[in-house]
C-alpha cells in the first residue's frame, strides 16, 4: 500500500480531489496508487480499471472493490439516486 494512502486523513484527501481533480483517476493518484498497485490491491485487471476510469465500465461491483481498496465509502465512487418523498407524503397543489 502507498505509504501516505495511510497517514493522509480521508476528509482532506476527499476536499482535495472534489476542489482540484474530479474522478476516479485523480483519487487514485492523491492516495498514492499506481494502476498496477490498485490492480494488485482490489484484484482487478490494470484493463479493467483503465476502463473505468475511462468511463467505459461503470460496474458496480467493480467499483465497490475499487472503493474498498482504496480506503473509500461506497458512496465516493457509486451514484447513489437522492431520496425522493412517497407520493402518499406529498401535498397537492
Amino acid at each position: 500500500m502507498p505509504q501516505n494512502a495511510k497517514h493522509e486523513p480521508f476528509s482532506r484527501l476527499a476536499a482535495d480531489v472534489a476542489l482540484e481533480h474530479p474522478g476516479l483517476k485523480a483519487i487514485r493518484e492523491t492516495k498514492g496508487y499506481s494502476i498496477e498497485e490498485l490492480s494488485l490491491t482490489c484484484g482487478l485487471s490494470t484493463s479493467e480499471i483503465a476502463d473505468i476510469e475511462s468511463g467505459k465500465d461503470t460496474d458496480p461491483s467493480k467499483l465497490r472493490r475499487i472503493a474498498a481498496a482504496l480506503q473509500l465509502p461506497e458512496t465516493a465512487l457509486i451514484d447513489t439516486p437522492a431520496p425522493t418523498t412517497p407520493v402518499e407524503n406529498r401535498s397537492v397543489s
